[in-house]
């Protein structure tokens, strides 16, 4: 793959990735376990701040490997996001350890995209919500697109409890990948 192409990948998704962390690094504790929104066809959780974190931040991490078949997060976090009977994690994640994980995830999606090979971006992967199979290039830009939607309801939110505006980021901040 061309390294312009992989430049280009990295500073638009390294960059949702920095807003994505701008809006976790100015959560104040006082709504880190408030609701987003009201949805009465979910149990009480699924639309607190941390949680909508925290299963964006598990999403990334999941489609950077292609796969579900051997995945594994990073501890503290564990599968738990992946059963089907849709229950929360044992307990609340602390900004800090999603913090940590979102420089887990930044270093996995630099090494990704820097490793992007044309026969790797045709790969196919398959999850339960396209049974048909998607390429890992096309899924890396759905992982980008579904960051950056979670980050959009976090920043709305920091607004609208707390008059919190986080910052844009224009492309990813540091180096761009390796070829």
């Amino acid at each position: 793959m061309k390294k312009y192409v992989k430049d280009i990948l990295w500073n638009q998704f390294g960059a949702t990735i920095d807003m994505f962390e701008n809006a976790l690094k100015a959560c104040p504790d006082e709504i880190w376990n408030a609701p987003m929104w009201k949805d009465d066809d979910m149990p009480p959780g699924f639309s607190d701040f941390w949680y909508v974190a925290y299963h964006a931040l598990f999403f990334l991490d999941l489609y950077l490997s292609g796969s579900a078949e051997g995945f594994h997060p990073p501890e503290p976090f564990d599968l738990n996001e992946l059963d089907p009977s849709g229950r929360l994690p044992e307990r609340h994640f602390t900004q800090e350890e999603l913090l940590g994980y979102l420089e887990f995830c930044r270093r996995k999606c630099r090494k990704t995209i820097a490793s992007l090979t044309d026969q790797k971006a045709q790969q196919t992967s398959y999850f339960s919500w396209c049974k048909q199979g998607i390429s890992f290039l096309e899924l890396q830009l759905d992982n980008m697109r579904h960051v950056q939607e979670h980050g959009a309801q976090l920043n709305m939110f920091l607004g609208q409890q707390a008059g919190i505006s986080a910052r844009w980021a224009a492309k990813a901040r540091g180096p761009e990948p390796a070829s």
